[in-house]
């Protein structure tokens, strides 16, 4: 029977999601754990790859599991054996032919940023310059929505068959005085796309381009135009969306 896997994690220790050949993956670290609990080869299917550094509060995963299993049971043995930067929220059926990658409507990534040293989530956020313009950056990232060609912003060389995405939502929101997180909604994203756009954003932020400058970046079709490629320990994929499947709630999911 197939089952819809809540899953989140600290990318810190990994080599990224998907199964690596020599170095550990969330993965891998994952199909150990319930095969070693059903005493069967479980294979676990995710909604996407995230690149190595890079954190989830919200991964969806999918596995077959055997049909007599107590979801509340394999939960706390899975949990035990996934070790401390991963856990399993929930464990629940859907269809036989529910995907957890091809199924997905929409995905939405956060990136982190503070503007003020501090000790205590400098692993989890970045630490940006306090005369960052976000008004511009904002009017910049308005600029990127629709269904567009993010070849400038897409990691050279990979295997995507297409660079269109459709950008749905991408805006940076203020949570405290010296807080703030950007977050980006399409209905797919290409590897590395998110740190690309927000790097490019920063650099609108700091005044080296203008908001409308990212329309230039657009049109090249040159990942070389773009910005930098952000710290990937501030970037989250946040959350994964199904016509027919939502994960239960959690009890806060207001971030940082």
């Amino acid at each position: 029977m197939r089952y819809f896997l809540d899953i989140s994690y600290r990318g810190a220790a990994f080599h990224g999601w998907q199964r690596q050949p020599d170095d550990m993956s969330v993965q891998q670290c994952l199909e150990e754990a319930f095969s070693k609990a059903l005493r069967l080869n479980i294979a676990v299917t995710g909604a996407g790859r995230t690149d190595a550094g890079v954190n989830a509060q919200r991964m969806v995963a999918h596995a077959d599991l055997p049909d007599d299993i107590c979801a509340p049971t394999l939960l706390r043995a899975v949990n035990s054996m996934a070790g401390k930067d991963i856990a399993v929220h929930s464990i629940t059926p859907v269809h036989d032919g529910a995907h957890a990658r091809f199924d997905a409507t929409e995905r939405c990534y956060r990136y982190y940023a503070h503007t003020s040293k501090n000790p205590f989530i400098r692993e989890l956020s970045w630490q940006a310059s306090p005369k960052l313009d976000f008004e511009a950056m904002n009017e910049a990232a308005s600029l990127l929505l629709g269904c567009r060609d993010f070849t400038s912003f897409a990691k050279l060389h990979s295997d995507a068959r297409t660079n269109i995405c459709d950008l749905r939502e991408a805006a940076w929101h203020r949570t405290a005085a010296d807080r703030w997180y950007f977050e980006i909604k399409a209905d797919r994203f290409l590897r590395n796309m998110v740190r690309a756009v927000v790097g490019t954003l920063v650099d609108v932020g700091r005044g080296k381009i203008s908001p409308q400058g990212v329309l230039s970046i657009l049109e090249a079709s040159d990942r070389c135009a773009a910005g930098t490629s952000m710290p990937a320990h501030a970037l989250y994929l946040w959350d994964v969306s199904y016509d027919y499947w939502k994960a239960p709630e959690a009890d806060s999911e207001d971030g940082l």
